[in-house]
């Protein structure tokens, strides 16, 4: 049995007794998977300051700290943080026939409208949507409402450069923008992860609606394995690409990219999400203060014992 596949079947396996359940656990713990209470207690809270939280939180207030440390994002055409402000949506999306709406403490994928192009008085969505300007301000209200936000307190709507797809990424992608999830533990590279939309997750790079994550080897920047909807695959379920194999352009930088972006936010535990625009190259999009634990099923190996590995590493090179 491979270390991948009994990852899996230990992750899957629905314990019925008292037994298997402690069985269950020490598979877990012998192939270093990392569960949420250890992450939880150990990561997060201990190395995870409160107060940097809302930088990190906040989509504007990260782009903010990116451009001070010549670390380039989506550019902002605009910010509604009001419903009054409202009114100047027309004049903030005059002339741009392509662009994203999204919450600035959105979480998750969600309440974010992608449009692609305009046809005529109406906006084509990413998928082919249609919708009228109504349609973009009533789901501009949601977003100010907190219909999104972490917690659902009131938010801002971010008007956005819209990614445009790499070429080398067209044939992995489904009517959407796959991105790098890079975890970084006290500011090294942990783990890595190509997330990649489907036809099943709407076109968005979120595993949990039916995205593929596959894992991404840290020196070469080759993805080795993937997963969709809690199935092994090596293509895509759309496009019939190989999964396994594919060369991550830009790998150096997105990796530099992800330790700068460590070292600025003062977090000891963090995820990191770059997209690499086919104009700009890599981009940052976003950084998480709680990153998830499906990075250990699309890499096939726990996480908790390359945590160990790093600390190795770091107490070896202190001084």
């Amino acid at each position: 049995m491979t270390p991948l596949t009994a990852l899996w079947r230990a992750f899957t396996f629905v314990p019925r007794t008292v037994a298997e359940l402690v069985r269950c656990h020490s598979q877990l713990r012998r192939l270093g998977v990392l569960g949420m209470n250890h992450r939880n207690a150990e990561c997060i809270l201990d190395l995870n300051p409160r107060q940097a939280y809302p930088e990190v939180d906040s989509k504007s207030k990260m782009h903010a700290l990116c451009e001070a440390i010549g670390v380039p994002c989506p550019a902002i055409y605009g910010r509604i943080a009001t419903h009054s402000a409202m009114r100047h949506l027309p004049r903030l999306l005059q002339g741009r026939t392509d662009f994203v709406i999204k919450p600035d403490r959105g979480a998750g994928g969600r309440g974010i409208l992608v449009v692609r192009e305009r046809q005529g008085e109406d906006f084509v969505r990413h998928n082919g949507e249609r919708i009228d300007l109504a349609g973009l301000q009533q789901h501009v209200s949601g977003v100010v409402s907190g219909l999104y936000s972490l917690g659902g307190n009131p938010d801002t709507a971010l008007i956005q450069q819209r990614v445009l797809l790499h070429p080398a990424m067209e044939k992995i992608s489904h009517q959407g923008i796959g991105d790098v999830r890079v975890i970084l533990y006290k500011q090294v590279p942990a783990m890595a992860m190509l997330r990649l939309p489907t036809k099943m997750s709407g076109g968005r790079a979120n595993l949990h609606q039916g995205g593929i994550g596959a894992g991404v080897d840290l020196k070469t920047g080759r993805t080795s394995r993937a997963v969709c909807r809690n199935r092994i695959t090596d293509r895509h379920p759309d496009t019939g690409e190989s999964l396994v194999g594919f060369q991550v352009p830009f790998w150096p930088e997105v990796l530099a990219m992800s330790v700068r972006v460590a070292g600025a936010v003062r977090l000891g535990y963090l995820g990191v999400d770059i997209v690499l625009d086919r104009d700009r190259g890599p981009l940052l999009l976003e950084a998480n203060a709680r990153p998830g634990l499906a990075i250990q099923i699309a890499n096939g190996q726990g996480l908790r014992h390359r945590l160990e590995e790093i600390e190795r590493e770091l107490a070896r090179s202190a001084p």
